[in-house]
């Protein structure tokens, strides 16, 4: 299973960052129309919920193939109850995870995308809760 590090928001802060209110084309480049800067409040855009939302990072490479990778940051939304195929941080048996979950005839199953890793069926007996659906991954793209 990945460890996950819990970082609680604080929904009093603002993180404000240079916003260009220009589109950027990931086509054909355009030439540059001559606007000016504007800032954005990035908790306003990726929180919906401040109080029922929490970040961590991650650690290990379960879920690569869902474009999560060790070190990325997940914002995750514990208001929001998790559909069929939604990926979600889980907490069984006494440690986190974070797993597509999957909801099928037979009971539900925590799914990794990373073929290396196989799913794994939640029993009756298992300690399980969800703890919240991943609303946002935040990803490194530099070295």
């Amino acid at each position: 299973m990945n460890d996950l590090q819990i970082m609680q928001m604080d929904d009093t802060d603002e993180l404000l960052v240079q916003m260009y209110d220009e589109h950027i084309q990931a086509g054909f480049p355009s030439p540059a129309q001559g606007s000016y800067p504007d800032k954005i409040d990035l908790n306003k855009e990726l929180i919906q919920n401040p109080a029922a939302t929490f970040c961590a990072r991650v650690t290990g490479n379960s879920m690569i193939d869902a474009g999560i990778s060790e070190g990325d940051i997940l914002i995750v939304d514990r208001s929001l109850t998790p559909s069929d195929g939604e990926i979600a941080v889980c907490f069984l048996d006494g440690e986190f995870t974070v797993k597509r979950v999957a909801i099928e005839s037979d009971g539900v199953y925590l799914v990794p995308a990373n073929k290396s890793y196989p799913k794994i069926k939640v029993m009756e007996e298992s300690s399980f809760q969800v703890w919240g659906v991943v609303s946002h991954i935040i990803h490194k793209t530099t070295l």
